[in-house]
């Protein structure tokens, strides 16, 4: 335990390392491989290195995995409906994406929740497009998730997690929400993602925005696991440090397009951001916000990067992607805030808690 009062927790530095590696690393395997829709690896990776767990089990990979994949190709099965029972096919989504939602705030897996919603969330973006692009899209997506829990292994391989101190006794077992408040929580979060997932769903070349989608989704998970009134708040900072990010990688990229130097900034701001995620033994009090702003950062730079870093078409790709995101978190701090006006809250939450605490 440090005496010093200014220094950082070992607990704290050893998950600001894990999650800066693991993210770099990811994110340097994706440019170099450059699969279709590589850009998923380091997303996940991220997401999943900047909740205070244990490393996943192989059967717990193997579940986030089809947790994921799952709700993928479930879509396709949305298609026909679309084209002959439209508002039959619209009110499954509309129960789908509601109870991927429903299943974490009664207190199911935050992992589990988000992946289910990320699946069904990616699918709608290219459900306009054919299903050629729908197979496309789900295969990568699952072999992307497989080799992003790979990295994710390895770096709790290599930054393993310490042992909790004797004198703090067994973990807490966290209460149960109310049904109510689950319910609430659950339809809260899906005003938020479906009305965006049914634009992209009708919006023709909408494949090419599959990165707005998973930051729409992020945003959903953000919105349930903070029920206070400042959630609004949280959304728009998270875009505007993620986006303030990206914008200054983007425009070092274009003075020295290095890979090494990319994988550096990416390690550099997983150092930076990760002091304002993890705190001691649990979290920071400013922890969602940063968290999501990470993410926000590797989901606008991976896929500008592997468009060509410094080109025209690449940096008009990248500007376009960013102001789609601030327009969808715009629409969902006004559609929280009109949300909100007409419950009172009951539940007071900081964002993210620490599973480990």
């Amino acid at each position: 335990m440090p005496t010093d009062p200014t220094a950082m927790h070992p607990v704290a530095a050893r998950r600001i390392l894990r999650l800066a590696a693991g993210t770099s690393g990811a994110l340097w395997f994706s440019q170099v491989v450059a699969w279709d829709v590589s850009f998923i690896m380091p997303v996940l990776v991220s997401f999943l290195l900047a909740i205070p767990i244990p490393a996943p089990r192989l059967k717990q990979g193997i579940i986030f995995i089809l947790a994921l994949a799952l709700p993928a190709y479930g879509a396709l099965l949305l298609l026909p409906a679309m084209d002959n029972y439209k508002v039959v096919a619209i009110l499954i989504l509309i129960a789908a994406t509601f109870g991927s939602f429903y299943y974490s705030a009664k207190g199911g897996s935050p992992v589990m929740g988000a992946f289910l919603t990320m699946g069904l969330a990616l699918l709608t973006a290219v459900g306009s497009d054919s299903i050629d692009a729908m197979l496309m899209v789900n295969k990568a997506l699952v072999f992307n998730a497989v080799v992003a829990m790979l990295f994710v292994w390895l770096a709790h391989a290599f930054f393993p997690e310490l042992p909790r101190p004797a004198n703090m006794g067994p973990r807490p077992v966290p209460p149960v929400p109310e049904r109510a408040m689950a319910i609430w929580s659950a339809w809260r979060s899906t005003i938020i993602v479906f009305p965006v997932m049914f634009f992209f769903l009708l919006y023709q070349g909408s494949a090419s925005y599959l990165v707005v989608m998973i930051k729409v989704a992020s945003m959903g998970q953000q919105i349930e696991n903070d029920t206070t009134r400042a959630a609004g708040k949280s959304l728009l900072l998270s875009t505007i440090y993620g986006g303030i990010g990206a914008i200054i990688m983007w425009q070092l990229l274009s003075i020295w397009p290095s890979l090494i130097f990319y994988t550096l900034l990416v390690a550099l701001g997983g150092l930076i951001m990760g002091k304002r995620i993890f705190s001691g033994l649990a979290m920071h009090a400013e922890a969602g916000t940063w968290s999501y702003a990470f993410l926000t950062m590797i989901v606008l730079i991976a896929p500008a990067v592997l468009d060509g870093p410094g080109g025209s078409s690449a940096s008009a790709g990248f500007y376009s992607r960013l102001g789609m995101m601030f327009a969808a978190t715009l629409y969902s701090v006004v559609a929280v805030r009109i949300y909100d006006a007409f419950r009172p809250l009951q539940q007071q939450g900081t964002g993210i808690t620490d599973p480990s605490a």
